[in-house]
């Protein structure tokens, strides 16, 4: 077994609990909460205010931090100097420079190191990810992806860090859309250039926006338009559709709600969706019915994505090989993102390398309402 401290117990952290007590392969031997009657909650004897009391008193394996995005660094430095894997909720932290200082330093301590980026586990991700790197839709030309989300007030005001830069990083793309965001560089590649506008428009006493839209240039000269909101009432689907000169495919709510490749279509003289309707939809062929839409998703499927994610950790300890998403992915997850918001912030066309470089470390980030 593989013996598990989880740090931070609210919304996030009890589903990594629930995933991981459904995992034989992980035993939650401790709790970290400021909160202890939260770290209480989710394990019988092992709860504990602080990390460092929990790797003194218990014989730890393996790190989980679902803290707010700004303590990751820290808490996982932590880990690190104890000598265990460790996994951290998305995104690695709020602060690329010192994402960037941690990933020199972790890349020689010999651990698992992994952030949560559950949806590229999930079958109609992993399909896309498949036919794109396989050229089955022949050259990534352009992709579309929206995140039309509702948060009310409440959600704002229900934590003081919640809406702030220095700890949540900031709003709807960095704590909703990231995840979007990151699938689109696992299916595109490297996101070269983008273009961005934010805004704060259906919220009140926030930092950071509720709406954000950018464009994109990728390294293989691949278009993307990005729209991350949580003003979109009551709330709608997360969404990404990739376009190449032989294929198409479209994910909704995690599923394969489209996919065409010119290769294996019954009728390679379709025009498809240039005529009116969509046609040749082979979706159901590649990932089965269960991963078409058929209903929205629910609290099991949200634990079963971490518990897809959680596999690929447990291979990854037991065999000493190298985690499927790596701290260098994380990395330019959150440049992609910063890049986003200091491309806003100053109403310029930004170079993601320049914001890996540091470049814009010093940028006041601002959003207008």
């Amino acid at each position: 077994m593989i013996r598990v401290a989880l740090v931070g117990c609210g919304v996030i952290g009890r589903n990594h609990a629930r995933a991981l007590d459904e995992h034989p392969a992980f035993e939650l031997v401790a709790a970290v909460d400021a909160v202890v009657s939260n770290a209480a909650a989710l394990v019988e004897d092992g709860a504990f205010a602080t990390l460092p009391e929990a790797l003194r008193e218990r014989e730890i394996d393996l790190v989980v931090i679902c803290t707010p995005s700004g303590t990751h660094i820290d808490l996982a430095r932590q880990a690190v100097a104890a000598g265990t894997h460790i996994v951290i909720e998305k995104p690695l932290d709020v602060d690329v420079a010192r994402a960037a200082e941690f990933a020199r330093q972790a890349r020689d301590a010999g651990k698992v190191l992994t952030v949560i980026s559950q949806h590229r586990f999930d079958p109609a991700s992993v399909a896309v990810a498949r036919a794109v790197h396989g050229g089955r839709l022949g050259r990534p030309t352009s992709a579309v992806a929206t995140v039309a989300w509702w948060r009310d007030q409440d959600y704002y005001d229900s934590g003081d860090w919640r809406g702030t830069w220095r700890l949540d990083g900031g709003g709807a793309l960095m704590n909703q859309g990231v995840h979007t965001a990151d699938l689109l560089c696992w299916f595109l590649g490297r996101p070269v250039e983008v273009q961005a506008s934010a805004r704060l428009l259906a919220h009140e006493r926030v930092e950071v926006e509720d709406a954000v839209a950018a464009t994109v240039v990728f390294e293989s000269g691949a278009l993307a338009v990005l729209l991350a909101t949580t003003a979109a009432y009551p709330g709608l689907s997360a969404r990404i559709q990739v376009h190449g000169s032989e294929g198409s495919a479209i994910i909704d709510n995690d599923r394969l709600e489209y996919f065409h490749a010119k290769a294996s279509a019954v009728d390679r003289g379709t025009r498809g969706v240039t005529g009116g309707a969509v046609t040749g939809n082979q979706a159901e062929a590649e990932v089965g019915i269960a991963e078409t839409p058929a209903g929205p998703r629910s609290d099991h499927d949200f634990v079963l994505a971490h518990r897809r994610q959680y596999d690929d950790v447990a291979q990854a300890i037991t065999t000493g090989g190298r985690p499927a998403v790596t701290i260098e992915d994380a990395l330019l997850s959150l440049a992609f993102v910063r890049s986003i918001y200091v491309s806003a912030a100053l109403g310029e066309r930004i170079l993601v390398a320049d914001v890996l470089d540091g470049k814009y470390s010093d940028v006041h980030l601002s959003v207008r309402s």
